[in-house]
Parts: C-alpha cells; sequence; structure tokens
C-alpha cells in the first residue's frame, strides 16, 4: 500500500523586515497570499492532511485563509524549525511521507515536491538543495568522503572550512514519518542560535544509514524565500514572468510580456491578443479570438468568443457576449450580462443588468439594475434612476426600442417593445409599445430677460 502524505507549512516567522502588522505569510504574490501558495502546490499531491504551524498574528492566519480541513497548530514561543515540526508531529499519521514546506517560499512546483516524495515513499530521506555563488546565511550541505550526504550545518555554526561550501540546504524535505518523530524527540538546542534546529536530523539519518537524497529545482526561483519588500517585488516579477512566457508558449499574443499582470487564474483560447498593462485579478477567461485593448482591468469576468475589449475599461463580475464590443473607458459592474454583439461605449457604466443581442449603448450612460431588449440603441447621456434613497429598482427595456439622448427612466419602469422616448424625457411611468413618448418641460422664451453682469471693484 503506497504510504499517504502529509505536508507540514512552517508559518510560525514574525517576518519582521517587512514592516507590518500583517503576518509574513499573508502577503500577497500575484493578488494570492504567499502561504496560498504554497497550499496550492502541495494540494496537487492529493495530501491526507495539511498541518500549519503558525504564531505571530494568532488567530488572524487561519481566519484569513480560510480552509476548515486544514490542521493548524500553534507555535508559542518560537524555539526554531525543529520546535516548530514538533508542535506538528502528534498530528500526523505515523505510517505517511511528511513533507515539509514553508509559508514563505511561494513559487514551489508541485513537479519538485512530486519527485521528492517518491524518494521518500521508498523509506529515503529527500533534501532540496541548490548551489549558489554566494551562499552567504544558508545552511551548508556538508559531504562525506565518498560525497554522500553527512549533515548540516548552519552559517553561525559554520567553520571557515564549512563556510566555503556552496551548495545549501533550502529547508525543504520529505521523510518518513515514523522515522521524523524518533529524530525530533532527540534534537537539542545547544548551538549558537540556542534553538532546536530541524537540520540536526540529517546527521541522525546519516549516523543510522538511512539513504540522504539531494534533489534539485529545476529554477532556482522555486526556492526562494520572501524576507522584505524587496523581496516579494522581486518575486512578483518573476512569477509574473513566468505566467507570461505560458500565455505565449500556449498562443496568446502578447504585445508586451513584461506589461502583464495575473492576479488569480487567466485561460485563453486561440488566437488572443493582450496589449500592454492588462491586470487580470480573481478567474477571467477569454475565449478564442477575444482582443483586449491596453490598460483593461478585468476581475472575475466571461469574455466569449470574438469580443474586443477597448482600452481603458474596467469589467468585474461580468459575462460578455460573443462578437461584442466594449469600450474605451467602460465600467462594467457585477452582475451584468452582455448578450452576443453587443456595444458598450466611451464613459458608460453598467451595473447588474443584462443587455441583448446587438443592442448599443454608445456614450456617457449609466445603465443599473435593468434589463435589456435584443436591438435596443440607448443615446448619449441616458440614465436608469434605480434608487430611491433607500432601496434599488429594476427598469425594463423591451426589444428594438429607441432611447433619445439625455434620458431619465425612473424606476421602476417598462418602456415597451419598439418604443421611443424622445430626447431630453424624464420617464417616470411606463411608455407603450410602438409608440413616441415625450415627457419635457415646454420651451419657453422670456422677452426682454438680460443677462446679468459683473460689479466693478472700486477703486481705493
Amino acid at each position: 500500500m503506497t504510504p499517504p502524505v502529509n505536508v507540514v507549512i512552517l508559518a510560525a516567522g514574525k517576518g519582521t523586515r517587512m514592516h507590518s502588522d500583517l503576518p509574513k505569510v499573508l502577503h500577497p504574490l500575484a493578488g494570492r497570499p504567499l502561504i496560498g501558495h504554497v497550499i496550492a502546490a502541495a494540494d496537487r499531491l492529493a495530501p491526507e492532511r495539511i498541518c500549519v504551524v503558525y504564531g505571530h498574528g494568532g488567530d488572524a492566519l487561519p481566519q484569513a485563509v480560510g480552509r476548515d480541513e486544514l490542521i493548524w497548530v500553534m507555535q508559542e514561543p518560537q524555539l526554531g524549525t525543529g520546535h516548530a515540526v514538533q508542535q506538528a508531529a502528534p498530528r500526523l499519521n505515523p505510517e505517511a511521507v511528511v513533507l515539509i514546506l514553508y509559508g514563505d517560499v511561494p513559487l514551489i512546483r508541485a513537479e519538485t515536491l512530486q519527485e521528492m516524495v517518491a524518494l521518500a515513499r521508498e523509506g529515503a530521506v529527500a533534501l532540496l538543495t541548490v548551489r549558489l555563488a554566494n551562499p552567504a546565511g544558508y545552511g551548508r550541505i556538508v559531504r562525506n568522503s565518498q560525497g554522500g550526504v553527512e549533515r548540516i550545518v548552519e552559517h553561525k555554526d559554520a567553520s571557515a572550512e564549512e563556510l566555503a561550501i556552496h551548495e545549501v540546504n533550502t529547508g525543504i524535505m520529505a521523510l518518513p514519518a515514523k522515522r521524523l518523530t524518533a529524530w525530533l524527540k532527540r534534537l537539542s538546542n545547544d548551538n549558537a542560535q540556542g534553538e532546536y534546529y530541524l537540520t540536526d536530523i540529517i546527521a541522525m539519518a546519516a549516523a543510522e544509514q538511512v539513504p540522504i537524497l539531494p534533489c534539485h529545482p529545476a529554477a532556482m526561483w522555486e526556492v526562494l524565500g520572501v524576507n522584505s519588500r524587496a523581496q516579494l517585488a522581486e518575486l512578483e516579477r518573476t512569477h509574473q514572468h513566468n505566467l507570461a512566457e505560458a500565455l505565449l508558449v500556449q498562443g496568446v499574443t502578447l504585445l508586451d510580456p513584461k506589461r502583464i499582470d495575473i492576479r488569480g487564474e487567466l485561460t485563453c483560447g486561440r488566437d488572443v491578443i493582450i496589449d500592454i498593462n492588462c491586470l487580470f485579478e480573481g478567474r477571467v477567461q477569454l475565449a478564442d479570438g477575444v482582443k483586449i485593448g491596453a490598460n483593461c482591468v478585468l476581475n472575475n469576468v466571461e469574455v466569449a468568443a470574438g469580443a474586443e475589449i477597448l482600452p481603458f475599461s474596467h469589467i468585474e463580475g461580468a459575462r460578455i457576449g460573443a462578437g461584442s464590443r466594449v469600450g474605451p473607458y467602460s465600467r462594467i459592474r457585477p452582475g451584468t450580462e452582455l448578450a452576443e454583439q453587443t456595444h458598450i461605449g466611451n464613459f458608460v457604466e453598467l451595473k447588474n443588468s443584462q443587455v441583448g443581442f446587438n443592442s448599443k449603448i454608445n456614450h456617457l450612460s449609466y445603465v443599473g439594475d435593468a434589463s435589456v431588449g435584443s436591438k435596443v440603441n440607448i443615446g448619449a447621456g441616458t440614465i436608469t434612476a434605480n434608487y430611491d434613497g433607500a432601496n434599488k429598482h429594476h427598469t425594463d427595456i423591451e426589444d428594438n426600442a429607441s432611447i433619445g439622448s439625455n434620458c431619465v427612466l425612473v424606476a421602476p419602469v417598462r418602456i415597451g417593445a419598439a418604443a421611443t422616448i424622445g430626447a431630453g424625457s424624464v420617464i417616470s411611468k411606463s411608455a407603450p409599445a410602438g409608440e413616441l413618448t415625450v415627457a419635457r418641460a415646454k420651451a419657453v422664451t422670456i422677452a426682454g430677460w438680460k443677462r446679468p453682469t459683473k460689479k466693478m471693484k472700486e477703486e481705493r
């Protein structure tokens, strides 16, 4: 029977160099907390359980992550990595393989972790190591004369000879739970830091002739941690570069791969084109042939095939129909659904509205809490007055209606099919189908009226 996987994520650090009240592992990378990336990588291994060891920030961490199935273990006080894993040990399945990760190392790949777990299932200790030109601050991998891993020495405890070693420990390891539990009980804090080092179990494994098998990540960025705002910014750019490269390989056209930000999940069909400085948040789906203009923001949006989003448009929580054209400078708010071949133009705002096939709202209008039929034309400057100061009300505009410029439709109100509303009208009751409705004050000319003139200031 294949041993299950248990994951321990160490996330108790304070993150002093972040200069923030927010726990370090909750700082966002690409719109997701650092620890969220680590949990996502762990999830791909289908683990039996995930234990998160936390400390600084208290209950803010489990509340923010919001995963009820996670096992949260408090480390108080924080006495080192070995002490942290000791807190989680009673919650582990003794028959499992244990994978130890870090909540501030967000870009570790599941493929790398799968390789380590496979080795640990064979009874080995799988240790993730890298070689650095400048290894300062890292624990060194000390090998014996046959080239096998003998122990790990922390930087502050290393001799001059050991400091010259360039192979370093990333802290990530996988090993059988029974061996881990036994070794944790033997840890000592007799070192320069006065802490219980998890790395000391490597020497115990070597002494018992347990195989210690180093693994190496495909790229250095997999094991980079975050300890400062500068490091967070650096990893953000690395991650965005990786996401852009994946889109290019898939066949998406990015007019400048360095000027795209994905803070969530972006899926693209064939022949998608994305211009510069676009931001994608939440879950965004772009179907075949979609074009996204420069400087657009899309948040939890579905865009159907052949639609075009023109520059400087902001779309959130909406569906855009096939062949539609939105923008420039349009704002589409949550709850809005556009049918096929709709046109939403410059400085138009839609909220919680459904717009039918081939309808047009091209200029300077606000349509909120409305159902707009097919082949409707709404003129410039028109608004649905949907809010009475206490409650929202609905507007219904039926097929083929034509709304003139600068109209106010005072909800609740219905505009019948093929009705025409004269420009400048304030409509507060339903307009019948197929008729012209005009509701505006009669023009009056006041004879002899003179425009006021400015009074001249008295000279002093």
